[in-house]
């Protein structure tokens, strides 16, 4: 008789094969700055959106009433669960085109597979929950390509459709705008704890819900009741991305802390040190932010965690926002909540507060 639990393959620990945790493995911000100066500027009528504004994704016109939206993304694993990972990935670069207030059309698998270390079925359950997304948002993946790499990397490029006049962008934002934020913080946090050992894959089970939420109802509701400016929040952390925002429209910012949404443990983790490096480099990124005296040096790193398959951040004029908080309510959104507003500047100013 043969003992059963001999007959067990050992668990595969994801996030131990790789140095960093989903979006948290980006280059800094600093090092990005770097990097696109290098980048030659685009002149051409037909780009309406390209990496000068620091926008969620390309937008390139085709006729008067449509304009393509193409984006790419893909990262190390943030969980132990195949297909989780897959599913979050999809969900994190699906997210780029609702940001640009498109609808995605069709979709490529990008894939870094340890061939030594990892089985090819694994990967299998990665395509598998990337499938599940996509079906949801009714995106069609017609290939992509794979390489034999150190690390496991999973992501997509993902091709969608916007109306030109229809837009959402960094850019248009104006001071008086009320700031809206519909997912709560934290999932750098707790996906490095995971790696860590200081997280049961239990506490992950929020986190996994909420980066596996398309945003396409945030979207919608932000399109019909009507917002000034939009991106989403990932890998430059609530700060880095709002600085877009307020660089690109030329204003600053003043956030509530105790408005700001977060999820199940994140303030205790950070309290504990339980902190990935992307979210490190990007608090030093925002150097610059005055923050009230009673905000603890934990708490403002929260401000700056790297997420992963964040919620959108919308700019809408103050007229507007009860009808955007009910809108996401009838949605369903993980978090609705007005964490602040947008002040005259100087531009790319940030002040947080303790409490309104």
């Amino acid at each position: 008789m043969t003992d059963a639990s001999t007959d067990q393959k050992p668990r595969i620990r994801l996030t131990a094969l790789s140095h960093g945790a989903g979006c948290a493995c980006k280059l800094g911000p600093a090092e990005l700055t770097q990097v696109l100066r290098h980048v030659p500027g685009i002149r051409d009528p037909r780009v309406l959106v390209d990496a000068a504004t620091r926008d969620d994704a390309a937008v390139f016109r085709l006729t008067d009433s449509r304009a393509i939206v193409a984006t790419v993304d893909f990262f190390t694993p943030i969980v132990d669960d195949a297909r989780a990972w897959g599913a979050i990935a999809a969900a994190n670069a699906l997210s780029d085109v609702y940001a640009m207030g498109g609808t995605p059309l069709f979709a490529l698998n990008l894939v870094g597979w340890p061939r030594e270390k990892l089985p090819p079925e694994l990967l299998g359950e990665v395509l598998g929950g990337a499938a599940e997304v996509t079906e949801r948002a009714k995106c069609l993946v017609l290939g992509g390509h794979s390489i034999d790499s150190e690390e496991p990397l999973f992501g997509m490029v993902v091709i969608g459709e916007v109306h030109p006049d229809r837009m959402l962008t960094n850019a248009g934002a104006c001071a008086g705008d009320r700031l809206v934020l519909t997912k709560p913080l934290g999932t750098g946090i707790l996906s490095t704890a995971l790696k860590r050992d200081a997280l049961l894959e239990s506490g992950m089970a929020d986190a996994v819900r909420v980066m596996t939420t398309l945003n396409d109802t945030a979207a919608r509701a932000a399109l019909a009741v009507g917002v000034s400016a939009g991106t989403d929040v990932t890998g430059f952390g609530l700060l880095g991305h709002l600085g877009n925002i307020l660089r690109a429209s030329e204003v600053g910012a003043e956030l509530v802390f105790d408005e700001v949404p977060f999820l199940a443990h994140a303030r205790n983790l950070a309290a504990r040190g339980v902190v990935p490096g992307g979210t490190k480099r990007n608090f030093e990124a925002a150097a610059g932010v005055e923050w009230d005296d009673d905000i603890a040096p934990a708490d403002r790193l929260l401000l700056a965690d790297a997420q992963t398959s964040g919620g959108l951040l919308l700019a809408v004029p103050p007229e507007n926002e009860a009808a955007l908080v009910e809108a996401l309510r009838a949605a369903g959104t993980p978090a609705a909540a007005v964490i602040g507003r947008l002040t005259e500047g100087p531009a790319g100013s940030v002040r947080v507060v303790r409490r309104a």
